[in-house]
């Protein structure tokens, strides 16, 4: 069983700060092979969603960003789950606590990300759509996606 939460940066403890940084390195630095500088300046702005195990330790984080920050629109970034707990349904479960949490927060409201391509069909399931940018940041393939309120 994961416990979820909400934080803006500051109100993060600086043990699950580290947590959540530790992860990100762990995947998108290490694992993916990938030296890039991780620390961008916009996480002291974010909201970040994170799932705890039954332990506390953290296994997926994302960020969600303001308006105006990477996007003129809100934005998802920073999604990242522990090769521990992939294949678990835990980045949809993931992806549908950020869209409620922009509901709540903004209302309807359209939402851009830069997306891995190997993960365009995971976000396609979300609704978001590509909106044909493509591009390699840090060596790897993305596109940029987006997703528009039905109303």
């Amino acid at each position: 069983m994961l416990s979820w939460q909400f934080k803006h940066f500051e109100d993060l403890s600086i043990y699950e700060l580290y947590d959540l940084l530790a992860l990100r390195v762990k995947v998108f630095v290490v694992e993916q092979n990938c030296p890039y500088q991780e620390l961008d300046d916009k996480d002291q702005v974010a909201f970040h969603l994170i799932a705890k195990n039954k332990k506390g330790n953290i296994v997926g984080t994302m960020r969600i960003l303001p308006r105006g920050v990477s996007y003129e629109e809100i934005s998802f970034g920073r999604i990242v789950i522990d090769k521990s707990e992939r294949g678990k349904q835990l980045g949809h479960k993931m992806m549908e606590k950020a869209m409620d949490f922009v509901l709540s927060q903004a209302g309807e409201s359209a939402i851009r990300l830069s997306a891995q391509k190997h993960l365009e069909n995971f976000y396609i399931k979300h609704e978001f759509l590509s909106t044909g940018k493509e591009y390699l940041e840090d060596g790897i393939p993305h596109l940029e996606m987006y997703y528009k309120p039905k109303n």
